[in-house]
């Protein structure tokens, strides 16, 4: 077996298989290290990909060349396209998949896949020499060498399972933590945080009352997340709807004191937007009930996800609250919930490419950078992998803004502000949400996937012609005129009359209005999102404009923050931390103020810098 590499990566979940595919597909000779092989890709909480701004990093993903969306449409089995209700800025597309299924397809695809290497084995040190990351070792003593490294060891590091007052270690629940390695980062100077997850029990869908239950059917056109794939979806499953009750609320009132979370055992934070149901009970005591979603886990098992009942309670106290709610009263129990506690690193210690400022060629990805979600670790993934594979051709990191991606929203995010809880995406993070609709990602983001290497000739293709119906469409719309009609006093152009809210395209077939054959549903639904929204879109981009202004205004990185004694001290210190590459990104620091900045763009002028 080689030892050496160009690349290796360190952890097989959903950031590390990413980084690993990015940077193989770009030709880098590259090892993958995984506790477990039969691990990869494993959905460790719901096995679901998408929802709120998640749906729009896993379209994003896709558009750049990853895997996550390709698989979970190939495993999906209920589709859903959340919040149609509501604006197009906020429509996200959701996927209940088959959870051994997904990892069985995405471990084909690491096996498959040319220039990688995937190694069983426990990574316990990164090797380190003159202050740049030169290889790791295994717990057997063996050493492995590459010119970059990534890890992505997920909730593994340090990690303790809870449930009631029973603790033991675990980086998932049957699987060994990753001690050694939390270990010898302490020895390279990080300073390591502990955070916290959990997972809900799992029952026995035959043992359930769906006559309690309100089924959650999926959508009659099933939408996805991967482009120019000719995937057929389906629905093959139903989703189902329930509510806890007064009696839930007692029970878990009555036994805080047995939950690791309440009972002082649990020091990690948690995440403040996927709450365990007894924090939904403690700080939301004026709701007289909370939603609970039962969800498939397969095709071939009766195990279902119970979400919301998120819990670190003991089985027995598990057990009551479950038959406390409607539908689940005499519910079977499969799997009992736990919370998870584990180590993280303050993301100040890594810049926007992802890669560490202490140590050079180590890069961090998922959730060691204190994000939660799949979504969310897999988009640190593929730009770690691009951005390590371009350090070993001796070129400049790739870097999303934010007003080019969710993925920029969130490692902006992560880099700039921090994070003192697990970090969750969502649409409202992101200024110009209506520029990054879950429609255009293609559009935003397929021509620098094509660049690096990452998408098919055949797909990069698909797309080009796809855009150009498009724009075609648009010329039609806006430049050919109605028919005369009744309701119209004298013809008007198509886009004109599809500005007003009653009219859709379909209606427009009325007045005149034909389609070219060639033009998709998905074509026509971005059309039409266009020229409703044209004024909006509009004004978003006049804002854009003024945000790219402060962005475009680089910093160097050798600034002496310190020296500047117009701005104020703890600016200072904030600066210093981050080192920003922009007055943009500057702007955006917690305890950077407006007059920091102002002093800080007096000095630049004032210096030449």
């Amino acid at each position: 077996m080689p030892l050496d590499f160009d690349l290796i990566v360190v952890g097989g979940g959903n950031a590390g298989v990413e980084a690993a595919l990015a940077a193989a597909r770009r030709g880098a000779n590259t090892a993958l290290f995984v506790l477990k092989l039969e691990s990869i890709g494993r959905l460790s909480c719901n096995p679901s990909i998408g929802g709120p701004a998640k749906g729009h990093l896993a379209r994003e993903i896709d558009a750049l060349g990853g895997e996550l969306g390709h698989i979970a449409d190939l495993s999906g089995i209920h589709f859903r396209m959340l919040n149609r209700s509501k604006g197009p800025a906020v429509w996200a597309p959701r996927a209940q998949n088959d959870r051994i299924l997904y990892s069985q397809l995405m471990r084909e695809q690491v096996e498959r896949q040319e220039n990688l290497s995937l190694i069983e084995a426990s990574i316990v040190q990164i090797i380190v020499e003159k202050g740049r990351a030169v290889g790791v070792r295994s717990s057997l003593g063996q050493a492995y060498h590459a010119g970059q490294i990534i890890l992505a060891p997920g909730t593994f590091l340090r990690g303790m399972i809870h449930v009631g007052k029973v603790s033991v270690s675990g980086g998932r629940s049957g699987e060994p933590a990753a001690n050694e390695l939390s270990q010898d980062l302490l020895r390279h100077g990080f300073k390591l945080e502990r955070f916290k997850t959990g997972t809900p029990p799992r029952v026995d869908l035959r043992s359930l009352d769906f006559s309690q239950l309100e089924e959650q059917p999926g959508d009659p056109q099933p939408e996805g997340f991967s482009w120019y794939r000719d995937l057929t979806l389906k629905n093959l499953v139903s989703c189902y709807m329930t509510r806890t009750t007064p009696e839930t609320h007692r029970i878990i009132s009555e036994n805080l004191d047995q939950s690791s979370l309440y009972g002082g055992i649990i020091q990690g934070i948690g995440p403040r937007y996927c709450p365990s149901i007894e924090d939904k009970i403690v700080k939301f005591p004026q709701r007289d009930s909370h939603q609970i979603f039962i969800e498939p886990e397969g095709l071939n098992t009766f195990e279902s996800y119970v979400n919301g009942v998120s819990t670190s309670l003991p089985p027995d106290i598990q057990e009551s609250i479950l038959h406390s709610i409607p539908g689940l009263e005499h519910a079977r129990v499969m799997r009992h919930a736990y919370a998870i506690e584990y180590d993280c690193i303050d993301p100040s210690e890594i810049d926007a490419s992802l890669q560490c400022r202490r140590i050079k060629g180590l890069w961090l990805a998922g959730q060691i950078n204190g994000s939660s979600g799949y979504e969310e670790a897999a988009a640190q993934g593929i730009m770690a992998g691009i951005n390590a594979t371009l350090a070993l051709e001796g070129r400049e990191p790739i870097i999303l803004s934010r007003s080019q991606a969710y993925i920029g929203v969130l490692i902006d995010d992560l880099v700039t502000r921090g994070t003192n809880e697990p970090y969750r995406m969502f649409t409202s993070r992101a200024e110009y949400r209506l520029l990054l609709r879950q429609d255009n990602r293609d559009e935003s983001l397929m021509p620098l996937g094509h660049e690096l290497g990452l998408l098919s000739e055949q797909r990069w293709q698909r797309f080009k012609r796809s855009m150009e119906l498009k724009e075609r469409e648009l010329e039609h719309l806006r430049t050919q005129k109605t028919q005369a009609h009744p309701d119209l006093r004298e013809p008007q152009k198509f886009a004109a009359l599809l500005k007003r809210p009653e009219i859709t395209l379909q209606e427009l077939e009325k007045y005149g209005y034909k389609p070219s054959p060639e033009v998709t549903p998905d074509i026509l639904r971005r059309c039409e999102l266009e020229i409703k929204y044209e004024g909006y879109l509009k004004r978003a981009e006049d804002e854009l404009q003024r945000f790219k202004a402060a962005e475009d205004l680089a910093l160097a990185e050798d600034i002496d923050y310190q020296s500047i004694e117009t701005i104020a001290w703890e600016a200072r210190e904030k600066l210093a931390k981050i080192k920003p590459r922009s007055l943009g990104q500057a702007m955006r620091i917690p305890g950077v103020n407006f007059t920091d900045t102002a002093a800080l763009l007096v000095w630049l002028r004032r210096t030449g810098k």
